[in-house]
């Protein structure tokens, strides 16, 4: 009986820390969103496919665009401007990167530097071409670019195109379609870093660090374990999401396998022990909604959401859901959202998340609701600092009788009464860094919960 209550109360406490995830509306009227960056300050730059690069400050797009490429670029279908990356010392060089396909349909990354005079304006006259890449299709041209724990700029380049990869670019060593490019933009051109895998190779381009990816339309580094997480875009079937430790020289598969199928073996294809295969992956009629088109997120590491710190955000365009993916591979769905075509993620400077829909031009911030009150009566519960070393004040007007701290197990460890003030401090002493809750009872009988973190 004892181990039944034990269980039962670890159930609801479990039930409570479930995700809910949300989205709120942040920032909209912008044409075509296709990527959210941050310069390491308050404010969020939004990349737009036709070639303008917004900025919102304080929650308001300014009426002056941070750069204007639009006479530079082609921007139809899969084309545009499509990456953004500010340098890893952008507050004190001035410099970003951006990866755009230019009238051509050629894809191009270039080196731009901030005004001197105006922070929130780029100088449209500095732009350095670092690299170009003859595109033969006008699809799958990657775009992604963002600098790595390692300080050097990591660019996807997606296999070139059409369908299947024809040429077989992504298994191609002697070709930078299909590939991770690792790029040292503090050197001079053609700015290889020296533990690039190939440079010692004469078979293989200096540039490449990691091959066998057919459109990764968004990667991202875990702020917090350095790990890339790669979204890989599926042919027919199946949307592929990598998790490594990003070690150099890796293959990932396409065109000899869709996700963990088998796809096309009739070219260059290495034998299976030398490919990396998904950490998870899903199938375009998986789970409900029709889904197209995985669109890559980030590892959550804000403290808005402690329940959804390391676990992986994406989307799926065309499903218009949003995905978490757990420590163990397994995926949880929320919406759709609809009306959106999810197309990036992004987050601020304090780790929190935003999401762009293409469809609805709207920026939007991504939220967990089940950290919300979610009694009416303890609408005004607020607890501050959180997290805190271990010492909080609880500001409400409820008249609570009873709070008590629970560990993520289950386990009661302090019931106290309460004499309720306008302002009440709670001192918990001797608790390990990690996450509690606290429940709180009115004279009513009625309870609440909050998280509680303990740094």
């Amino acid at each position: 009986m004892k181990k039944l209550l034990i269980l039962s109360l670890y159930l609801l406490i479990q039930s409570s820390f479930a995700q809910q995830l949300n989205i709120e509306e942040f920032a909209t009227g912008f044409s075509s969103p296709l990527n959210i960056q941050n310069a390491g300050d308050e404010r969020l730059f939004v990349v737009e496919q036709g070639g303008l690069i917004k900025i919102i400050d304080n929650g308001s797009t300014n009426s002056t665009p941070f750069l204007d490429i639009s006479d530079q670029i082609s921007s139809s279908g899969e084309r545009g401007l499509l990456g953004l990356a500010f340098h890893p010392n952008y507050q004190t060089n001035g410099k970003f990167y951006i990866y755009y396909t230019d009238t051509n349909g050629e894809s191009q990354l270039s080196e731009f530097t901030v005004d001197s005079n105006n922070p929130d304006v780029a100088d449209a006259s500095s732009e350095v071409n670092l690299l170009s890449i003859t595109q033969p299709f006008s699809n799958h041209n990657g775009g992604c670019i963002t600098f790595g724990p390692d300080g050097m700029l990591y660019v996807a380049t997606g296999d070139g195109g059409s369908a299947g990869d024809p040429n077989d670019n992504a298994q191609n060593l002697n070709t930078l379609l299909g590939k991770i490019l690792r790029l040292n933009v503090d050197i001079s051109a053609p700015y290889i870093p020296s533990d690039n895998p190939y440079v010692n190779d004469n078979n293989a381009l200096d540039e490449i660090w990691a091959s066998g990816v057919r459109n990764p339309w968004k990667f991202s580094f875990d702020s917090s374990t350095g790990e890339i997480w790669i979204a890989d875009v599926g042919q027919n079937e199946i949307e592929e999401i990598n998790k490594t430790n990003n070690a150099a020289g890796l293959n990932y598969g396409w065109r000899c396998y869709e996700g963990n199928q088998v796809y096309d073996t009739s070219g260059d294809c290495p034998a299976n022990n030398q490919l990396t295969f998904p950490f998870t992956e899903y199938t375009h009629n998986n789970s409900g909604a029709f889904k197209c088109s995985v669109t890559g997120g980030f590892v959550y590491r804000g403290t808005e959401f402690p329940n959804l710190v390391g676990n992986y955000v994406f989307a799926d365009y065309c499903s218009d859901e949003i995905g978490i993916v757990d420590n163990t591979g397994n995926i949880t769905y929320f919406g759709p959202f609809s009306g959106n075509n999810f197309s990036s993620f992004g987050v601020d400077q304090n780790n929190n998340l935003y999401v762009a829909g293409i469809s609805s031009g709207t920026i939007y911030k991504v939220i967990d609701e089940s950290l919300a009150v979610k009694n009416n009566s303890f609408e005004n519960l607020t607890l501050y600092p959180n997290p805190t070393s271990g010492e909080i004040f609880l500001s409400t007007t409820e008249n609570i009788k009873q709070v008590e701290l629970f560990s993520i197990e289950g386990k009661l460890l302090v019931k106290n009464s309460f004499d309720n003030n306008s302002s009440q401090k709670l001192a918990f002493s001797n608790l390990t860094s990690g996450l509690y809750l606290l429940k709180f009872t009115n004279h009513e009988e009625e309870t609440a919960t909050k998280q509680l973190i303990i740094k």
